[in-house]
């Protein structure tokens, strides 16, 4: 199901101008406070009106200024996530879900509301009411509610942002497990990494009211001309790889195309496909291949761009394989080791700068 926009909508002092493409699986909207994410998702779900433009969600038109068409939110099959759940406070959480169920074009069954609710693990809440509930299981049961309405687009708009991190990994697999199963699209509001690690095929990065970048995760976050939109603190590219083995000593080998990685032990089995970021500030440049260093993590790569931004720093994409790196170092560095396009050299990591909360599994 693809969702694709282009409006333009006042905001106060504020000015939305965007263009958006979203296939299937999930898109995530990334940027700072204030540059538009929650503003644009409403435009879709309806709850707020452009002044101009058009988006439309497959075949059907939600919105075209020209034509005079707005469907109201209801008729939109748009589920959404708010990030404080907005369960309705007097219903059991098994009345939330059926008001779910009421707006869906294709009631489920009996057996589907059952393995829904199985799924999210919130069958001994059935009879609470929402005051009762954890953050965590309040933002479960809105995930349930939307998912019951039948939507052709889930909206979740920082549905973990207000949630301590043991909160974050309660729902995070049940998000991954929907991305995996073939579940609705999803268009997933966040300024955490670690999330978009996790969850994101496509990367939309907004800044100012404007949809500055987009594309494929990987290929956005490998970019180094993103340095600067992504931030010098998040920068680094997104590698996926096999589980290979569990070491004695406490760490997983992981299997890339053309080496491998060595992290903190992963909880999953041997063959498990993962996804983790390295960020370019975490990545050491050599000449030569290393010797007598403690790091355990050591990859050859071949320098495919340098990107000269306004600082003292250099951003330098690196390819090892089928994978890419990203790589920062000051001017200085670049220039005493003459580092050029296409040169052969070696980028060097250390375990821990793979934190695991950054690793997916599927």
């Amino acid at each position: 199901m693809s969702l694709r926009l282009d409006i333009t909508q006042d905001l106060g002092a504020f000015n939305l101008k965007a263009q958006m493409n979203a296939g299937a699986g999930t898109t995530v909207l990334f940027g700072h406070s204030g540059s538009g994410k929650t503003s644009l998702v409403n435009a879709i779900a309806g709850l707020s009106t452009p002044n101009e433009g058009r988006i439309t969600l497959g075949d059907s038109v939600l919105f075209d200024h020209a034509r005079g068409i707005n469907l109201p939110p209801f008729k939109r099959r748009i589920g959404y996530v708010f990030q404080d759940a907005r369960l309705f406070p007097h219903l059991t959480v098994a009345r939330n879900l059926d008001f779910g169920a009421r707006f869906a074009r294709n009631p489920p069954s009996e057996p589907q509301r059952r393995r829904l609710i199985d799924v999210l693990g919130i069958e001994a809440l059935l009879k609470r009411r929402p005051g009762g509930l954890s953050g965590g299981e309040k933002q479960r049961v809105a995930l349930g509610r939307a998912l019951l309405s039948d939507p052709q687009l889930l909206l979740l708009d920082e549905p973990l942002a207000a949630l301590d991190q043991s909160r974050k990994q309660e729902i995070l697999p049940y998000l991954e497990r929907l991305r995996a199963e073939g579940g609705p699209a999803m268009i997933y509001v966040t300024h955490d990494m670690s999330e978009i690690v996790r969850l994101a095929d496509t990367l939309v990065v907004l800044r100012g009211g404007r949809c500055v970048t987009q594309g494929l995760a990987e290929d956005v976050l490998a970019d180094p001309s993103n340095v600067k939109l992504i931030g010098v603190q998040d920068a680094g590219a997104l590698l996926s790889g096999v589980i290979d083995h569990h070491a004695q000593d406490g760490l997983s080998a992981i299997r890339l195309s053309n080496g491998f990685l060595h992290v903190p032990k992963i909880d999953a089995e041997v063959g498990k496909k993962v996804r983790l970021r390295i960020r370019a500030q975490d990545v050491i440049l050599s000449l030569a291949s290393p010797q007598g260093l403690s790091t355990q993590n050591a990859l050859e790569v071949q320098i495919t761009e340098i990107h000269h931004g306004e600082g003292p720093s250099v951003a330098i994409a690196l390819r090892a394989g089928s994978d890419r790196l990203l790589a920062r170092i000051s001017a200085r560095a670049l220039a005493q080791m003459e580092l050029r396009k296409g040169q052969k050299i070696w980028a060097i990591l250390k375990a821990n700068a793979v934190p695991t909360s950054a690793i997916s599994q599927s």
